[in-house]
């Protein structure tokens, strides 16, 4: 059930960045998936909450920016995140969450290792 993230990385202000995520066909097909991240010092927050069928919702903070989709065939979820702000700054975690989550709630059941987001101003 281990969950491993990648495509993190530095961009300027308006940039964008593709994190991908993997893991077992088990977890991808039975569970909602989602995003979350921490920035130093701040709350964690939830980002995206996408269901099995492949629906997505977002919290206010990236909705219109961020896109979360998922490839089953491959065991893969997405995070296309444009626009970048110097907020959007935090380490961010591929999570099996709940389906009744709100989006921006930072509540998960299993997490991955995390990847790092640092924009710039």
């Amino acid at each position: 059930g281990q969950l491993v993230e990648s495509g993190g990385g530095s961009v300027q202000a308006g940039g964008s960045l593709m994190l991908s995520c993997t893991g077992s066909s088990y977890i991808f097909n039975r569970y909602c998936m989602g995003w979350i991240r921490q920035a130093p010092g701040k709350m964690g927050e939830g980002v995206a909450i996408i269901g099995p069928d492949g629906a997505a919702s977002y919290s206010d903070s990236v909705t219109g920016r961020f896109t979360a989709s998922k490839d089953s065939a491959k065991n893969t979820l997405l995070l296309h995140m444009t626009d970048l702000k110097p907020e959007d700054t935090a380490t961010y975690y591929c999570a099996t969450r709940s389906c009744d989550n709100r989006p921006d709630q930072y509540a998960y059941s299993t997490r991955g290792q995390g990847t790092q987001v640092a924009v710039s101003s």
